[in-house]
């Protein structure tokens, strides 16, 4: 399955950016907020010039203490991201995820990010997949 598939199969297409600078805290507020893992710093909203997980809030505000809170996203922030396409499959987008070990990836096209994926959206695919593989076996079994 490829990525361009995942994306469609998503409820929502929208991908939550911050721009450098923002503190942590309003960076864990939106996070919060949106009910989600992970933003993506960009200066303009359409490259992908980092990632902030709550993984890496998490991390620092062990390390540090609150403290933390008041840092920018860019002090914390991956910034040699690991990227997919539209046309890249599933398979290899869950070896990428397991391998780094990180659960969001953005979808850049031609420098521009056009949307993010997760590892529970190719995991949500791939069973679905495998559903429709399990009927189509089971039908042919029962000369379908």
């Amino acid at each position: 399955m490829q990525v361009q598939q995942i994306l469609k199969s998503k409820d929502t297409d929208s991908v939550f950016t911050v721009k450098p600078g923002t503190s942590v805290a309003d960076a864990a507020k939106l996070l919060a907020d949106k009910r989600i893992g992970t933003v993506v710093i960009s200066e303009n909203g359409k490259t992908a010039d980092g990632i902030l997980s709550e993984r890496d809030i998490v991390r620092e505000l062990a390390a540090r203490g609150a403290g933390c809170l008041s840092a920018s996203v860019d002090d914390y922030m991956t910034r040699d991201l690991v990227t997919c396409t539209r046309a890249d499959m599933s398979d290899a987008v869950l070896e990428k995820m397991t391998a780094g070990r990180f659960r969001h990836m953005p979808v850049v096209e031609d420098g521009e990010l056009i949307g993010l994926i997760t590892l529970g959206d190719v995991v949500k695919a791939r069973l679905s997949q495998l559903a429709m593989e399990k009927d189509a076996l089971e039908g042919m079994i029962m000369g379908h």
